[in-house]
């Protein structure tokens, strides 16, 4: 068995505000031949995730901050090049929490590694659609929103991976889909998979221009907001809510890199009069819902009714790049780096 050499990025500083090259520190290991019980993998792509801001932070919460000097930890598919495990076998396609390295031996558990089923779906896509943001589209979707037929859906960071797949989910349920995305070749995508109406966010800079084009494109007000964004997005989601609206909290990627405390939406009275139903989660919270959701999405993607876009780096050197370009609108569909 060979010991492989693999290049890994480690957190070299903290960022303050919008994460910098220097940041990030390349280093070099070797992931040796398995000893009993574990396997070596050679990671062929690798995630980058907004989530993964807050663990550049210290401070608690519900995943631990990644250490200074220690390298990283991400969403990675790979292959196994050499085992030492009853359960895996050479060339065996891996899911992994092993990201930001080229390659890694460990016990499979410890890894969170599990051995992913051959599909006619590319490899990429267990990171992406049908990998984690699939399952958080899902599940904050059908278990908090719970769309009705007909009813609108608003969703923000429409053409992220997650966003994307949320809207997809929403129009095979019936909604009218309204999806707030930055730029024309962004909005054109968004009409290419079916949403209904498309808010250019960057023509609107401030929360009063927001709502009042939403207004425009949500006539009969809005069921269901899942929120990718927050801040102004947020704000102009509660204006615009029918009563009873339902409103998932992804994330509000809009404050990730913010260095102080950042205003709230100035029209949160509004959830009381309304009874609005504001939900934030957490995608592992919902891991119940993981076989059924496989098998949704093995139905609607080979039938159209889900599309997916990538958008690809090649080599490990530019994960950092990739990585910051989450929080400067670069991606469009899941943003991934390619290993091998």
């Amino acid at each position: 068995m060979t010991t492989l050499t693999s290049r890994e990025w480690a957190l070299a500083s903290r960022p303050v505000g919008m994460p910098k090259a220097d940041d990030f520190q390349m280093l070099t290991s070797e992931a040796p031949a398995p000893a009993d019980g574990q396997i070596q993998v050679r990671n062929e792509w690798m995630s980058v995730d907004p989530y993964m801001r807050g663990r550049m932070m210290d401070r608690e919460s519900y995943v631990p901050p990644f250490q200074i000097g220690e390298v990283m930890q991400g969403g990675a598919v790979g292959r196994v090049t050499a085992s030492a495990h009853a359960d895996y076998a050479v060339g065996d396609l891996v899911s992994s929490f092993a990201g930001w390295r080229e390659a890694w031996t460990a016990p499979p558990e410890a890894a969170m590694a599990q051995k992913l089923p051959q599909t006619p779906i590319p490899d990429s896509a267990f990171l992406g659609v049908v990998g984690m943001p699939g399952l958080t589209a899902y599940a904050g979707l059908l278990e908090i929103g719970a769309p009705k037929e007909g009813e609108t859906v608003f969703v923000s960071g429409a053409a992220g991976a997650v966003g994307a797949t949320v809207c997809q989910i929403a129009k095979a349920k019936g909604c009218h889909v309204i999806g707030s995305a930055g730029g024309p070749e962004k909005g054109e995508f968004l009409k290419s998979i079916g949403v209904d109406a498309v808010i250019d966010y960057r023509a609107h800079t401030d929360a009063a221009s927001l709502t009042a084009a939403l207004a425009d494109a949500a006539p009969k007000g809005v069921d269901v907001y899942f929120d990718n964004v927050g801040g102004d997005h947020l704000q102009a989601a509660i204006a615009v809510a029918n009563q009873g609206a339902r409103m998932p909290l992804c994330g509000m990627i809009s404050q990730y890199n913010a260095t102080g405390p950042t205003p709230g939406p100035n029209n949160m009275i509004m959830a009381v009069g309304k009874s609005l139903k504001l939900q934030g989660f957490i995608v592992s919270n919902y891991s119940h819902l993981q076989p059924q959701f496989i098998k949704d999405m093995s139905d609607w993607i080979p039938g159209g009714k889900v599309q997916f876009r990538e958008t690809v780096h090649e080599g490990i050197d530019k994960a950092p790049d990739a990585f910051m370009g989450l929080f400067t609108g670069q991606n469009l569909g899941k943003m991934l780096v390619k290993l091998a």
